[in-house]
């Protein structure tokens, strides 16, 4: 039985050996890993710049954490896992996070009797980068930091800029909307009838893996809402680098709207491939192909597709006749008509088929990246009262990700992480126990000599600090 007393935790194990457990093994750290963050966060100044979108109105005399310091304690903070602020109050605890965030003295020694030990800030300290507004901050008496959004957006794009050697010949910008469930009286909450639950409809633009915006929405809007603007600015500041890249935009039938399509035919290397809802007129112009499946499929006793291309227009949406890609498919599970309307030429079979499958169904991907900010870096956590706040939270969390990203994409590369969604690189690479010493002129970090990780983490950081 174990005998649980004032010494420790007494019990016997299967090997025989009597154990006795204690907490007094010192400062230990469960995430020695975010020495991997300090190092990617070096090689571009990730947060570095993101810190600079912030405007710190406090007196310097009176400020024990800078914005920068405070900044880049919640990011990290994010990336390892801790998802909520008030899990920052026992994290201000541990030395070796104190010292990545940039800290002199990272256990807190020379601090005040109230907060000594402490070498972070507490949660009370870091919701301060979420309340303040650019249009009262400098006169407030509390919440005078504030963060300026439309920086922030430029940077998310100058990061993926930066992170190509060269100009490619053509990028995909895939668009999406989902859903963030709330369960408070936040600020434009309202009941969407498509998820059933009160939530925000943030939209979502990546290339690949790179993220380029991300924007709190009111969910009693249309999915399309504000993306033609988002697209406009971004597009604009990819063409002052890259001026003859092509772009491809792509996203489901929700952003299937004649003025999306139109400036996207007004501008120059600007196509799309665009999800279009079904109804009976289109289903009507791929009848006999879908017959010709349903025989193949039920001859065969597996799914059977055809696709067919023809130029098409709605009754009155449409301001002109567009190319449309139908495909009549059928299974075990029955008839399943799809369609898509491109910019892409497409006067063959052959050709409709490619697009389809090559280049629309391509953008299933995304769903993996929104799913990793929402599931891994708790892009979903928007329990502030106002839609400002949240939006300051979803930035937080998208410079997560972005830093995450930069790990997988310039350190993993070649290696069984090289597709690893977020969470498994936290899991292998940044949750790893250590002994942290803290002598005058270092910090001694002793992690564990069975680590199974150890190769991939010494492999990781050579090629982050190259």
């Amino acid at each position: 039985m174990t005998d649980c007393t004032s010494d420790g935790l007494r019990f016997r194990a299967a090997s025989g050996h009597e154990l006795i457990a204690r907490f007094d093994g010192g400062d230990i750290t469960s995430d020695a890993g975010v020495l991997l963050l300090r190092a990617a966060d070096d090689s571009a100044r990730i947060v570095e710049r993101f810190a600079e979108c912030f405007a710190d109105h406090r007196k310097r005399m009176s400020v024990e954490h800078t914005a920068e310091e405070l900044v880049r304690q919640r990011v990290y903070g994010l990336a390892l896992g801790y998802e909520d602020l008030v899990d920052h109050d026992d994290l201000r605890r541990d030395p070796l996070l104190a010292s990545m965030v940039g800290k002199r003295d990272p256990k807190g020694r020379s601090r005040g009797e109230r907060d000594r030990g402490y070498g972070l800030a507490g949660s009370r300290t870091l919701n301060r980068l979420e309340l303040g507004s650019p249009e009262e901050a400098a006169g407030h008496r509390y919440k005078r930091i504030a963060l300026d959004t439309d920086a922030v957006d430029d940077l998310l794009v100058d990061l993926f800029l930066e992170a190509h050697d060269r100009a490619p010949r053509q990028i995909v910008l895939d668009l999406d909307a989902t859903d963030d469930p709330l369960h408070g009286g936040q600020e434009g909450r309202f009941f969407h009838g498509y998820y059933d639950c009160y939530c925000y409809l943030p939209l979502y633009i990546f290339c690949g893996e790179h993220l380029l915006c991300a924007r709190v929405r009111r969910s009693n809007i249309d999915a399309a809402a504000g993306s033609l603007e988002e697209l406009q600015r971004i597009v604009a500041r990819i063409r002052r680098r890259w001026r003859k890249v092509r772009i491809l935009i792509r996203a489901d039938s929700g952003f299937c709207r004649d003025w999306l399509m139109s400036w996207c035919e007004k501008e120059e290397r600007v196509d799309y491939v665009l999800g279009l809802a079904k109804n009976r007129r289109l289903e009507e112009s791929i009848s006999s192909l879908q017959e010709l499946a349903k025989a193949a499929s039920e001859a065969s006793g597996e799914r059977a597709a055809f696709f067919r291309s023809f130029k098409w227009r709605t009754r009155t949406s449409w301001s002109r006749r567009r190319w449309v890609i139908g495909k009549a498919e059928h299974s075990s599970f029955g008839a399943n008509p799809r369609f898509v309307v491109t910019s892409l030429p497409c006067r063959s079979r052959r050709e409709a088929k490619r697009v389809y499958r090559r280049i629309y169904c391509a953008r299933g991907d995304m769903e993996n990246r929104i799913k990793e900010q929402q599931l891994d870096l708790f892009a979903d956590r928007t329990s502030a009262h106002t839609m400002r706040a949240n939006q300051v939270r979803l930035y937080i969390s998208s410079i997560a990700y972005v830093l995450l990203s930069t790990i997988r994409r310039k350190a993993l590369a070649g290696t069984k992480l090289a597709r690893a969604q977020c969470g498994t690189i936290r899991n292998r690479l940044l949750r790893i126990g250590a002994r942290v010493r803290v002598t005058v002129r270092r910090v001694w970090v002793h992690m564990s000599s069975a680590c199974p990780s150890r190769e991939l983490f010494l492999l990781t950081m050579r090629r982050l600090q190259t």
